[in-house]
């Protein structure tokens, strides 16, 4: 997607088929709005593979990370489902984390999947704070950036709210 990414290729050329093989009640503005933020957090949509790292994906997933997603009791079925209809039948974490790399649709599922586990509702525009410790409870991310939370998180609810990315 290169430097500045638009934010609305990644909702309707990722995000869109991706939320569409999930149960219907993922795929609220909340959840988009999560997964953009995230994904400019961990990758800014431009590294698939993390630098110096063994995370793959525009979220950045460990094979830790994928193995959650598909041994949890609230994400196992409906990965599996998605994993089946993509045509992936060897679902050990091993072999599915690398393809998170190249399958831009795969790594959405597993990051809305990653949010789905959590205890609370995903939080609305002006819940930064909320927002960002959901981010650090489902992501657990090892070197943390807060100061660049905020305004990434922004940006992904200006593009939901209005359509419009003023970065991207």
């Amino acid at each position: 997607m290169g430097d500045a990414v638009n934010l609305a290729d990644v909702d309707h050329l990722i995000l869109t088929p991706a939320l569409s093989m999930l149960p219907k009640e993922m795929g609220y503005p909340t959840a988009r709005a999560m997964l953009l933020a995230i994904g400019l957090q961990e990758s800014r949509f431009t590294h698939r593979r993390q630098i110096r790292g063994p995370a793959r994906g525009w979220w950045q997933f460990e094979v830790a990370g994928v193995r959650g997603i598909l041994t949890h009791t609230l994400t196992r079925r409906p990965i599996t489902e998605v994993l089946h209809r993509l045509e992936y039948r060897n679902n050990e974490a091993v072999n599915v984390q690398p393809t998170l790399e190249h399958n831009d649709v795969l790594a959405a599922c597993f990051a809305r999947l990653n949010l789905w586990w959590l205890p609370h509702a995903l939080p609305g525009p002006d819940s930064i704070i909320s927002a960002w410790d959901q981010y650090i409870e489902a992501w657990r991310p090892g070197k943390p950036h807060p100061q660049t939370w905020e305004p990434l998180y922004r940006r992904a609810w200006r593009y939901i709210e209005t359509g419009e990315d003023d970065a991207g």
